[in-house]
């Protein structure tokens, strides 16, 4: 088993250290990012402030239809100051809805059938999220942060060209579980955010009951290598190893082409 250790004052302080060296590096002083009212952007949102200024963090609420905890979204961005503006998705993804049924209902004689599948349509949420954010993100002239964390990357709990989609992996280097330690160390953040279960916030589910796994055991099997159940262990490892696609770049796939 691997040692571990983690000092989640040190993280959060590199990981603004980090922030500032980005935006010296790269000539942004703005950020913008989704609010959910979850752990992941509540931290992300308070390390940005604590980088660039509350002045320079633009937090966007993003509900499709009705959200029953935007009220939590709110509360992080009234607790840190921070700029905000609430965007409803609902009616882009109703129509895009009406655009589904009907390649459901008319292919034409000869053409494919396409049946409709959930995670197909649960997947629209972010992709149309991360098109939003990335306009608002390039008219402030600013740069969007991701909030996914590790452990969602490494068991593949994630969009492909929906949250994966940023200028910047913020949480990208840290687990669920240490999301929330570090999130304890600002005495900023509303307590109870921190450590809400976490939600996708358009399933209707948890995020482990999504996944049949529990973060804490995604955790161990990143930092000690097993997470004490060899079958857990195993299916955290395939849904790594199936997932690889969406942490990478698209696959360029050679033509043998050779210079002289």
């Amino acid at each position: 088993m691997k040692e571990y250790t983690f000092d989640a004052v040190k993280a959060r302080d590199n990981l603004v250290a980090e922030i500032k060296k980005l935006a010296a590096e790269q000539h942004f002083s703005k950020v913008v990012l989704g609010i959910s009212g979850g752990k992941d952007s509540t931290v992300a949102a308070a390390l940005c402030a604590r980088a660039l200024g509350k002045e320079n963090v633009y937090g966007v609420m993003l509900p499709d239809g009705e959200q029953k905890d935007i009220s939590d979204s709110v509360r992080v961005c009234e607790s840190l100051g921070i700029n905000s503006r609430t965007i409803n998705i609902g009616k882009i993804h109703r129509e895009l809805r009406a655009v589904t049924d009907q390649l459901e209902s008319t292919a034409a004689e000869g053409e494919f059938d396409i049946p409709y599948n959930r995670e197909s349509d649960i997947n629209v949420g972010p992709r149309l999220r991360m098109t939003t954010l990335r306009y608002i993100a390039q008219a402030m002239g600013g740069r969007l942060v991701g909030t996914g964390n590790l452990s969602e990357a490494t068991v593949g709990y994630c969009t492909k060209d929906g949250d994966t989609s940023c200028d910047f992996a913020l949480l990208g280097s840290i687990t669920s579980v240490e999301v929330v330690q570090v999130g304890l160390t600002m005495p900023e953040l509303p307590r109870d955010l921190v450590e809400k279960t976490p939600t996708d916030g358009l399933s209707g589910f948890s995020d482990e009951e999504r996944l049949g796994i529990r973060y804490a055991d995604i955790h161990k099997y990143i930092r000690l290598g097993t997470c004490g159940d060899a079958e857990i262990d195993e299916k955290i490892a395939n849904k790594e190893r199936w997932n690889q696609h969406k942490r990478r770049m698209p696959v360029i796939l050679q033509a043998g082409v050779q210079s002289k």
